[in-house]
């Protein structure tokens, strides 16, 4: 998914929020939160995931590995595989559920890659695309979707994004896919036998795989920084919290407008608190849970974002429009983004791009960096679907999951060769006008159906892929993972998105100066009381069962 996925892309997918399911009130009540997560950890403790089965393609310049390390490429490969023998389809009409969060594509009576795609799918394929105007866009035609039992052939189904009653909703109007894709059973679809474990984790849901995962970079956050901005003093290595500050301070210039942070201070915090030591999400010891918001790490990250935001080093603007922009004008030094859209970021700005490598923040101090979930979602197959129109649809989700180095992946991410882009005299892809107005504007809501494993390729940037090949290394020696990732707690997903924003409204306030710092604490008892401590629970046994 690098190739499409902007920042926008994937900060949304990350919050939507509060997605209810309006097509089951005649279904019976579900049971508590503990009850439903209890019996499905122990049916997934038994649970085969799909079998691995990497895809034999063009060979990485740079391997990556099964810890999250993407395969890199130098330039792109002369010599392609056919994953899919023949077009997957049956000639019949294919419908799904999808989001955008760039440009919207090209209708498809005007969109020759959207064309193309039917030809090569062997159907047409007729995408309901939701247009990212807000959280409440993608939720209102779902939920009116699934009241209306007008039911696409595939849905995407957003990650953690607090859709309620998530079992039942599956049981009553879509497959379970268990059959088809438990262990030997994926390999009738090489590409999604390809697609890394972890990833597939996220598509169980008590004990059963409910989708076809949307396969994303297993990296998570990271921070990017201009390196010219930070050559002054001496670039950007740090020997403690208030070294970076005091750095920090030295490169501020309000009179020329330069800024050392963007405005996204609980982001910012996040990336703090890896320095400090805080955990990703929650921290396991002893069976017992502790989540970052109450931990003595990330409450020093707090308070030292208050410290940045008093010396003024973030952006003075909190609604900033143009990060990237003043990124590569030099007169801003660093923000947060998502690690596949970084690639976006490295393949689109011509500035010297880098990373911080989370470090002590002061003695004594163990810097982690947090992973992602490895997936955005997943897939689901409408119950409307036969048997053999189920083994079809997932033929078609095969094709779209095609990894690099394939010809499939090459039309997917690029489009029609002499239409949609050209190869360069050193083999590079390079996209037309066309390629840019249809191919990455209809490959985008595509991605967010099935996607193939994450990799790095930046055309006509080798040194740059090598770099942030590195850079990979640097962040995985001190990689912490979830240990919720893959348990299910019926409280996180109704409560977890209110809860979480209004800790993060009340950290944007005591960042801004808005309200004391003795403010989080008030906060923090209120998260708690108001469902933290029973997503505590329920995540405590879902792991005591696995």
């Amino acid at each position: 998914m690098s190739t499409n996925l902007s920042r926008r892309g994937f900060m949304g997918a990350a919050g939507i929020a509060g997605l209810t399911v309006a097509g089951l009130t005649t279904l019976s009540a579900c049971g508590s939160g503990a009850t439903v997560s209890k019996g499905g950890s122990k049916a997934s403790a038994r649970l085969k995931l799909p079998a691995y089965v990497p895809a034999q393609t063009a060979p990485a310049d740079l391997a990556g590995n099964a810890a999250g390390l993407d395969a890199t490429y130098l330039r792109y490969p002369k010599a392609l595989t056919k994953s899919v023998a023949k077009a997957p389809g049956d000639g019949s009409r294919i419908t799904a559920l999808t989001e955008t969060f760039t440009t919207p594509a090209p209708p498809q009576a005007k969109n020759a890659y959207w064309q193309e795609l039917n030809k090569r799918l062997g159907a047409q394929f007729d995408m309901t695309i939701v247009v990212d105007q807000g959280v409440d866009a993608y939720l209102t035609k779902f939920n009116a979707m699934m009241a209306g039992g007008d039911i696409p052939d595939l849905v995407w189904f957003p990650p953690n994004q607090g859709i309620q009653r998530v079992p039942e909703l599956l049981d009553a109007k879509f497959h379970d896919l268990t059959p088809h894709l438990s262990g030997d059973a994926v390999k009738d679809y090489p590409n999604l036998a390809n697609l890394p474990t972890t990833a597939w984790k996220t598509a169980v849901v008590n004990g059963k795989i409910r989708g076809v995962t949307v396969a994303y970079g297993s990296m998570g956050q990271v921070y990017a920084i201009n390196q010219d901005f930070w050559k002054p003093v001496g670039g950007a290595e740090f020997s403690s919290a208030e070294d970076f500050l005091a750095k920090g301070k030295e490169l501020l210039d309000t009179k020329r407008n330069k800024y050392v942070l963007e405005p996204a201070y609980v982001n910012h915090i996040g990336m703090f608190g890896q320095w400090f030591g805080a955990p990703s999400g929650w921290r396991l010891e002893g069976g017992k849970l502790t989540h970052m918001y109450e931990t003595e790490e990330y409450q020093e990250a707090l308070a030292f974002a208050v410290k940045v935001a008093k010396a003024g080093l973030f952006w003075p603007d909190p609604n900033l429009s143009t990060t990237m922009e003043k990124m590569a004008q030099g007169t801003l030094g660093a923000y947060v983004q998502s690690f596949p859209s970084f690639l976006v970021d490295a393949k689109t700005y011509d500035f010297p791009f880098g990373v911080i490598v989370p470090f002590a923040a002061k003695a004594g101090a163990k810097p982690r960096y947090s992973m992602g979930y490895g997936s955005v979602g997943y897939t689901a197959i409408s119950k409307k679907a036969d048997a053999e129109r189920v083994k079809m649809l997932l033929g078609v989700m095969d094709y779209l999951a095609a990894p690099f180095g394939t010809e499939e992946r090459l039309f997917l991410d690029n489009g029609i060769e002499g239409t949609h882009f050209n190869r360069t005299s050193g083999g590079d892809v390079k996209l037309t006008p066309k390629g840019n107005s249809e191919a990455v504007t209809t490959a985008m809501p595509l991605a967010f159906l099935a996607a193939g494993p994450e990799y790095i390729y930046l055309p006509g940037k080798s040194e740059l892929a090598g770099n942030i090949h590195g850079w990979q290394q640097e962040l995985l020696k001190i990689s912490q993972t979830n240990p919720t990732s893959g348990h299910f707690s019926d409280t996180s997903t109704s409560k977890s998105p209110s809860l979480t924003t209004a800790m993060s409204d009340c950290q944007l306030d005591i960042v801004a100066g808005r309200k004391p710092l003795s403010a989080y604490k008030e906060q923090l008892q209120k998260w708690r009381s108001g469902g933290g401590d029973k997503m505590r629970a329920e995540f405590e046994a879902s792991i005591a069962g696995r």
